[in-house]
């Protein structure tokens, strides 16, 4: 059976507010066998800084904010090893997102050392935490293999985007953006989808703005759904056995983030392996204290997010 997302039934509130039965990690609510993945070969390690941001945006799906250590920054001696494991089982690229990675003492150690070794790409507001630590960015480009760049630029409006961000901060994030660009780094755009858009004159309306600031004009963009903030269920429709019909060889769900990803997520003083970016604030997703024992792990598409990957494919990801 395809799934068919013209016709799909959104979760009632009233349902989302009842408990869920103690096999849902394997059936979703209606008692239907849930869809699932099975990883094939680690192609990208996602390493979690830490929770704690500049910033505190409303919609942020990890609910970072100033000073917050739920998850607590990341050093370098956290995730050496997992480097090297991800090394030995043919990773192509470590990435990083938070909170806001440069808000971590040790990220550009980290950064540095992981860009010896492979490929990077950091998700960042590039605001005051970037701009106060170019100078120790500026060496890291003699390394070994690229950094790239993904700025959140939520709309190609000012007002609107600083109303959740703070006055200034898209300004400062322009400024963020030229600095990246003109030293040299990649650089690409995470803005969000409004409903009833057309991508092509919102995309517009951002190159302008690049214009006047002298920043160029064909910069990627990865737009985004609201994923919701951690612990919330938004209603999306559960995937089935059934709906996975629609990807039916090992090519076509390549798509799915947890059949090439892992993240790394610091919980208290060690570091545990997560199924990806979008579903650290499920325990069900710990995967164990090993990358390798992670990818044995059969995934059940049960977490809200995961419809995301199942509808725009994954998003977050930015491959080699």
């Amino acid at each position: 059976m395809a799934f068919d997302l013209a016709n799909a039934q959104r979760i009632p509130a009233a349902e989302l507010a009842t408990p869920r039965n103690r096999d849902s990690w394997t059936h979703t609510r209606e008692g239907e066998a849930r869809g699932y993945i099975d990883a094939d070969q680690l192609k990208e390690l996602w390493i979690h800084t830490g929770t704690a941001c500049n910033l505190a945006c409303p919609f942020c799906l990890e609910g970072s904010h100033p000073g917050d250590g739920r998850i607590p920054g990341m050093k370098l001696d956290d995730v050496r090893p997992f480097i090297h494991e991800a090394i030995d089982m043919g990773v192509e690229q470590f990435s990083f997102t938070g909170g806001e990675p440069f808000v971590i003492r040790d990220f550009v150690n980290i950064l540095d050392y992981a860009s010896q070794h492979r490929p990077c790409f950091v998700l960042t507001n590039a605001t005051d935490p970037l701009l106060k630590r170019t100078h120790q960015l500026l060496p890291l480009r003699d390394n070994a293999y690229p950094i790239r760049f993904r700025v959140s630029l939520d709309f190609p409006d000012a007002a609107k985007h600083d109303v959740d961000r703070g006055e200034g901060s898209f300004d400062k994030a322009l400024e963020g953006i030229r600095w990246l660009h003109n030293n040299g780094f990649a650089v690409s755009i995470a803005r969000q989808i409004e409903d009833g858009e057309v991508a092509s004159e919102v995309e517009a309306r951002f190159r302008a703005i690049f214009r006047e600031w002298g920043i160029p004009e064909d910069l990627a963009f990865t737009a985004f759904p609201d994923f919701g903030i951690p612990g919330s269920e938004d209603g999306s429709p559960e995937i089935t056995e059934g709906c996975m019909d629609k990807f039916p060889t090992k090519e076509s769900r390549a798509h799915f983030m947890c059949t090439y990803t892992r993240m790394l997520v610091k919980r208290d003083d060690k570091v545990r392996v997560f199924a990806c970016t979008l579903v650290d604030d499920d325990p069900d997703y710990d995967l164990g204290s090993t990358l390798q024992e992670s990818m044995d792990t059969r995934i059940m598409l049960r977490h809200h997010r995961c419809f995301s990957c199942y509808r725009f494919g994954a998003s977050c990801s930015a491959p080699v």
